[in-house]
């Protein structure tokens, strides 16, 4: 079985994150993390967080000589911002009085709501773990994953092709090498001129003191038919897929293959046509399904798309009640980003990464790196002997 759970809050003094389930024999660095979470900072309309907190991740437990045990393995990203935070943040009970409370929740975010099921005059307890902060540790954790995927000769890619109403109508196939061009890129996006209209839209959202969302895509190559089920709901690789990327902080909408488009065009236009080859196996020759059908992974790239709402943070805060006294107010203003859609792809890569191997160990189990890609083997062989 695979999980984890994390832990902290935004100003805190670190998010915590145990990840079980990984099998042992995995080559794993801290660098190898890093990367990902330094790729999650990146991005052109982000906040002055971004040129505080520098993520680096600290291996606590589960790696010995460079690789995993196939015990939990602890990770921590301490925050740099945190003694600036330590008295407002403090773990220690200390006078109210020196802590002054936050009570105009923001319109759109979990303030209000949050305040009002845990029983809180100060919206700051809510905000802390609510902020999208919190997803630095997932995608620390989807980053192990990504690491065990590519063992198996399983990659993800990621890239936005929508900033507000401007939009990337690009054909992809992502290679390692095209990828370049995205991860070089301050917003993720393939065409470089539909990027100068992203950058010009962020740039009057800022000017506006507003924010912006957008769409991103997700491809997953390199995936076997077989994964997922059709048996019982809860089991469809799609509906995890879906409730993983919908987890991510301001996610409103997520589409699998064509997604909504489907229900708009002919069955004969929106089924994939199945084909064989020797060399090939069964095969589409297009792929509106987006590699999953029935619940199923069916060989074909698995193609995600997220709706990214824009931020509920706005340097000029709108209408809003304040909690105690129920009086009109403006909402809180806290250091916040205009557009954060690229980070949110590299969130989603790590929250799919994790999902796609929690199927992989569901099917093909093993205890250790070996013995998971034995069975890998063996099922990649029976698939050319059907």
């Amino acid at each position: 079985m695979l999980r984890f759970l994390t832990a902290g809050e935004s100003h805190g003094k670190a998010l915590v994150a145990i990840l079980e389930g990984i099998p042992s024999g995995l080559k794993l660095q801290s660098e190898d993390i890093d990367k990902d979470l330094k790729r999650r900072q990146r991005g052109y309309g982000r906040g002055g967080r971004m040129s505080i907190e520098k993520d680096r991740v600290e291996i606590l437990s589960g790696v010995r000589f460079g690789k995993t045990l196939g015990s939990p393995i602890a990770l921590l990203i301490r925050n740099l911002d945190w003694p600036n935070w330590s008295q407002i943040m403090s773990i220690e009970e200390i006078p109210q009085k020196e802590v002054s409370l936050l009570t105009s929740p923001r319109p759109g975010h979990a303030d209000l709501s949050g305040a009002i099921k845990y029983n809180f005059k100060d919206i700051r307890c809510v905000l802390e773990r609510a902020s999208a902060r919190e997803t630095a540790a997932r995608v620390a954790v989807g980053s192990v994953c990504r690491k065990l995927l590519e063992e198996l000769g399983i990659y993800l890619y990621s890239r936005v092709i929508q900033i507000g109403k401007v939009k990337d109508e690009s054909s992809w196939d992502p290679t390692p090498e095209n990828y370049k061009i995205i991860e070089d890129s301050p917003l993720r996006c393939l065409n470089k001129k539909i990027e100068e209209k992203m950058i010009s839209l962020i740039d009057e959202a800022k000017k506006k003191k507003d924010t912006l969302g957008g769409i991103f895509e997700i491809v997953v190559k390199g995936v076997p038919p077989g994964l997922g089920s059709y048996i019982q709901w809860d089991n469809k690789l799609d509906a995890r897929l879906a409730k993983a990327i919908m987890s991510i902080q301001a996610i409103k909408g997520v589409e699998v293959g064509i997604g909504f488009q489907a229900a708009q065009e002919f069955g004969s236009y929106v089924q994939d046509e199945i084909f064989y080859k020797e060399e090939k196996l069964f095969y589409r020759e297009k792929n509106n399904a987006g590699g999953i059908e029935g619940g199923i992974s069916n060989g074909e790239p698995i193609i995600l798309r997220a709706a990214m709402k824009p931020i509920s943070t706005l340097a000029q805060p709108l209408r809003s009640v304040d909690i105690i006294t129920k009086k009109r107010t403006k909402a809180i203003k806290e250091r916040a980003d205009v557009c954060a859609v690229p980070s949110a792809a590299v969130i989603g890569e790590a929250v799919v990464s994790f999902e796609i191997v929690r199927t992989v160990k569901e099917k093909f189990g093993g205890d250790s790196l070996q013995e998971l890609k034995r069975n890998y083997q063996n099922y990649l062989n029976y698939l050319k002997s059907i």
